[in-house]
């Protein structure tokens, strides 16, 4: 169905846009996967200091967000795209490669993660 993939709003981006980085964070801290930002049209929005470790950013579009020293390194990127944002410090999943993620921020292109195979 077209309607999970299409770029949304909920109540979580809401609290990132409206400026309430305390009560993210809180929710952030009693359960990252509780928060819901899949697909989120999160353009332009300054994402400094909140918590998102372990967020779930799967297609979510972040062109010219501020990510400079934000924490993503356990976060889903899966089909997000960066295009244009400030990634200074930021620190990215394993999973994805450098030529994924300067992709992403030189040309909108939605990020694709490495699969791991266990064994």
């Amino acid at each position: 169905m077209l309607g999970d993939t299409l770029v949304r709003d909920n109540e979580d981006i809401r609290l990132l846009r409206g400026g309430k980085a305390d009560e993210f964070n809180q929710k952030a801290k009693a359960g990252a996967e509780s928060i819901d930002l899949k697909n989120a049209n999160l353009r332009l929005a300054d994402l400094r200091g909140l918590d998102l470790h372990r967020v779930d950013l799967s297609g979510a579009y972040l062109r010219k967000a501020d990510l400079r020293g934000v924490d993503l390194s356990q976060a889903n990127l899966e089909g997000a795209s960066l295009h244009e944002a400030q990634i200074s410090g930021t620190l990215l999943p394993e999973n994805l490669s450098p030529e994924e993620i300067m992709l992403s921020v030189t040309h909108g292109y939605r990020m694709r993660v490495k699969k791991t195979v266990e064994i």
